[in-house]
């Protein structure tokens, strides 16, 4: 399960001899990788019990960490895990409440309530696969051209430019109150109908500020469908219903229920890249 932005990852790992017993290594030390590719290094752990060494790391990044214990000197070894930090704000059509209620969860158990953010989140990855961006946030985008009247942003619905930033020194870089942003083509143009000179990195916020009917509920139909199939097959859980999926989406590596694909694609047009 991934952990919130700034909310503290106990890391862990166990030395024993070659018996199989707890044993204290001669020194450890423990390594994080954050996404950024720098380190943070703890050299020595000491251990809180035999062979027993802890760490409690507070996250700063969002992204994939990567950690490495080595023990050196008597019982010397090495163990690698990984863990997921999400963004500030994660990208979710649902939130945590509207999703318990869904799925017929009791709001004051919390139990299940870090499974149920991943799949929220999934979710959101296969209704955004057919309509582009739901969830409000920002992104960069390097579009590489050298001239012309008009440019596409790949990500839409669009909401606003943030920045737009000239990749070659020496270049042109824009004010975005010079631009004019169409949101639901992605199309781009100055405001005073001159040429753009690229290339250009930009930084916009896409999503929408209202969600309509069709999204929310595809929504919860996929979560719904997620939740009870992750169980297993023969183990029905009590208030899901079953629904016949579609062939697995590439890029997504799941099957959703057609019911989805029909509020989501009424047209059968295919899904969009979003």
């Amino acid at each position: 399960m991934a952990f919130d932005l700034g909310a503290v990852v106990p890391l862990g790992t166990t030395v024993t001899d070659g018996s199989g017993s707890p044993a204290n290594a001669g020194s450890m030390a423990v390594t994080i990788t954050l996404p950024d590719r720098t380190t943070v290094t703890v050299d020595p752990v000491t251990p809180t019990g035999t062979g027993v060494y802890a760490y409690d790391y507070p996250t700063v990044q969002a992204g994939r960490h990567s950690v490495r214990w080595v023990a050196t000197g008597i019982h010397a070894g090495a163990y690698t895990d990984a863990f997921d930090v999400r963004e500030a704000v994660p990208p979710t059509i649902l939130s945590l409440r509207e999703a318990k209620q869904h799925l017929k969860k009791s709001l004051t158990d919390t139990t299940d309530d870090d499974e149920i953010r991943d799949w929220n989140e999934a979710c959101t990855r296969a209704v955004e696969r057919f309509v582009g961006p739901v969830a409000v946030r920002s992104v960069s985008e390097d579009v590489r051209f050298s001239s012309g009247r008009s440019l596409i942003l790949s990500r839409t619905p669009a909401i606003e430019l943030t920045s737009a930033v000239a990749l070659v020194a020496g270049s042109t870089t824009y004010d975005v109150g010079d631009l004019h942003l169409d949101g639901d083509t992605g199309i781009v143009t100055r405001a005073d109908g001159g040429v753009l000179y690229g290339p250009l990195r930009f930084t916009y916020v896409v999503g929408r500020t209202f969600v309509p009917a069709n999204i929310r509920g595809a929504a919860r139909i996929i979560l719904q469908h997620l939740w009870r199939t992750r169980q297993g097959p023969g183990r029905p859980q009590r208030g899901v219903e079953d629904f016949d999926v579609t062939e697995p989406i590439p890029g997504l590596g799941f099957a959703i229920p057609n019911r989805a694909v029909q509020l989501l694609d009424p047209d059968g047009l295919g899904p969009e890249v979003g």
